[in-house]
């Protein structure tokens, strides 16, 4: 009897030790690979925060500037896999949705401030939007006084040429000239073959009524595109012959007095702000289309989504993550102080930007946004640079306009076609 007794004793201290194992909780981990350079020590240091916090692992990896499509490709059916990866927008979504988790009734998804900042395809939510941004022409109200001129002198194209071109010829004499550089180098080149392209692309998109991704563009608005790079290369601290190999530095131009007109966005502020918050303008990139009634170009290309293939810890841990990161004081901190984002969640705090701003006064003032339509480019990173080959030879003088034209025109049904196939 004692020997069945003990035996039984045996049998569940096993059995208790096997069930204390079993309802040990295994965490997840976190994988992030990060769409944004210049926000990489800032998401370092929150998921270290995190991770000191909890004991979860968070992993933050960057993709270097215009590779992250190519990056993501290289991860993504590693064994660690990210767990956390971001989708540009419809285009994105459409490549990427075998890997994105339904994100209906998750907390991040329940945090925004609206459905526009969700990434849907019917009622499935595939992607949340964690940033929302403007770019235009970021504008030294202090050197634009210095060459006679205030920043309320523009309000049109045509205002805008007549200034810039007055710059130019006393270039010597005031010591700085209208625009910074346009380097089409890779780590520039997005700003133009993306930002600056989008302006045709609206206009064109507005008057054909085009919902989505259209299978071909007409170009109607292609020289309203020649004419502002034509004033950019024509008006910047370097020769237009020289822009396939000039290396400069935009922003640096810009702080150091260099120009007046630099093309970038909100995000660029915290770059930027040593000129002196009084001394910072930003105005539309007018196209001669409608100028006095054109704002800013206000939208998103970010969107978080969950990687579908992975553990079930791990997915578990990523929402967690992200729940702390939209809902907890260092999370909301971290992205309104030092990433400077206007990120569309509840408990969002208000950024410290100037240019942030400055956009939302357009909007109050009734101005009218230019949408993000660069987000519906076809094969983006191949249409993208099919363009700046084209703008680099034009602008060298080895290339004619119309390689430009073809690039634009003729490149996206091409690569239309070919992300079909």
């Amino acid at each position: 009897m004692k020997k069945i007794i003990s035996l039984l004793l045996c049998l569940a201290f096993v059995v208790l030790l096997f069930a204390g194992c079993g309802a040990k909780e295994t965490k997840g981990r976190v994988y992030y690979l990060n769409f944004k350079p210049e926000q990489d020590s800032a998401w370092q240091a929150l998921a270290n925060e995190y991770t000191k916090q909890t004991g979860v692992e968070v992993k933050v990896v960057t993709a270097s500037q215009g590779t992250y499509e190519q990056t993501l490709l290289a991860e993504i059916d590693k064994t660690e896999a990210p767990t956390l990866f971001q989708i540009n927008g419809p285009v994105g979504l459409e490549a990427w949705k075998d890997y994105a988790m339904d994100l209906s009734g998750s907390a991040v998804y329940n945090e925004l401030i609206s459905d526009d900042f969700a990434l849907k395809d019917g009622n499935k939510v595939y992607g949340v939007a964690y940033v929302y941004e403007t770019y235009g022409l970021i504008t030294n109200k202090k050197l634009l006084e210095k060459a006679g001129y205030e920043i309320d002198d523009i309000n049109s194209f045509n205002d805008l040429k007549r200034i810039a071109e007055d710059i130019t010829k006393r270039k010597a004499e005031l010591g700085f000239s209208a625009f910074t550089s346009s380097s089409l180098a890779s780590s520039s080149s997005w700003r133009f073959s993306g930002h600056l392209a989008n302006i045709p692309l609206f206009y064109e998109f507005a008057d054909r009524e085009v919902v989505g991704q259209p299978t071909a563009l007409e170009g109607t608005y292609l020289k309203n595109f020649k004419a502002l790079w034509d004033l950019y290369i024509n008006n910047a601290t370097i020769e237009p012959n020289t822009i396939t190999s000039e290396q400069n530095d935009a922003a640096s131009e810009f702080k150091n007095g260099m120009a007046v007109f630099y093309q970038n966005g909100t995000w660029e502020y915290d770059n930027i702000k040593s000129i002196g918050e009084d001394n910072i303008g930003f105005l539309p990139i007018f196209a001669g289309v409608n100028d006095r009634e054109q704002g800013l170009c206000s939208g998103t290309e970010n969107y978080w989504a969950v990687n579908n293939e992975a553990s079930n810890q791990d997915k578990i841990a990523t929402l967690d993550f992200l729940k702390w990161v939209v809902t907890s004081e260092e999370g909301t901190t971290a992205l309104a102080k030092d990433m400077g984002f206007t990120a569309p969640f509840k408990k969002a705090k208000e950024v410290d930007n100037k240019l942030a701003d400055i956009a939302d006064d357009y909007i109050e003032d009734g101005k009218y946004s230019v949408v993000w339509l660069f987000t519906t480019t076809p094969n983006v990173d191949v249409w993208r640079s099919d363009l700046v080959d084209a703008l680099a030879a034009y602008s060298a003088g080895s290339g004619k306009w119309d390689a430009v034209e073809k690039a634009f025109v003729d490149g996206w049904e091409t690569q239309y076609k070919a992300s079909k196939q």
